[in-house]
């Protein structure tokens, strides 16, 4: 890995640090060549301090550090990437990261979608469909994700994908009520199919 410094008035590379599990981006530094040595050697992300004019090792006075697990250089070979496992906050301020986010797993749409979920459940409209499956209780929602997972292999059984994309979609919207209606989340699910690729 070939890391052009000098691209940098500084010959400071900014240094990217994002959760290896959640992959929220967690906080920038910067680093130098020493600083991207000492962070393989260590196996502790460590960079430049622009203001201490040393090497800082990241949690090396709050325990709050950053244990490696992969290093990324960019195309232009002057930015890196650094996967890492944060061991508390990553902020100084005590945030979760640097813009004060909850360093929590987001699946893009499907998180977005889970939120609007568990609002529907917690604050019920009458024009709510979902409101209305949760009113109805855990077996009208078991019975529905029953239901669709049937018409999903019924259209498998077919050649028309458009249906069964549809009632695929039809089978993990309602597996998502199913998961919030018993105080889940995806990353629940997830993080079993995790457990079993290590295994």
């Amino acid at each position: 890995m070939t890391i052009e410094f000098s691209k940098h008035p500084d010959g400071l590379v900014p240094a990217i640090v994002q959760d290896a599990s959640t992959k929220r981006v967690l906080m920038l530094g910067y680093m130098n060549q020493e600083a991207v040595n000492a962070t393989q050697e260590k196996q502790q992300v460590t960079f430049y301090s622009r203001s201490k004019k040393r090497l800082w090792t990241k949690g090396e006075e709050s325990g709050h550090f950053l244990q490696l697990v992969d290093i990324a250089l960019d195309c232009d070979q002057d930015t890196l990437l650094i996967q890492a496992n944060p061991v508390g906050p990553s902020c100084h301020k005590g945030d979760d990261t640097c813009w004060g986010e909850d360093n929590t797993p987001s699946y893009g749409f499907l998180t977005a979608l889970e939120e609007v979920i568990a609002d529907r459940k917690n604050n019920p409209s009458v024009k709510s469909y979902v409101a209305s499956l949760f009113a109805k209780g855990m077996n009208k929602i078991a019975q529905k994700v029953g239901e669709e997972a049937v018409e999903t292999v019924i259209e498998a059984k077919d050649e028309n994908s458009d249906l069964f994309l549809n009632e695929s979609a039809d089978l993990l919207f309602h597996l998502m009520i199913l998961l919030q209606a018993k105080g889940h989340r995806l990353d629940d699910v997830v993080q079993i199919l995790e457990e079993r690729q290590k295994g």
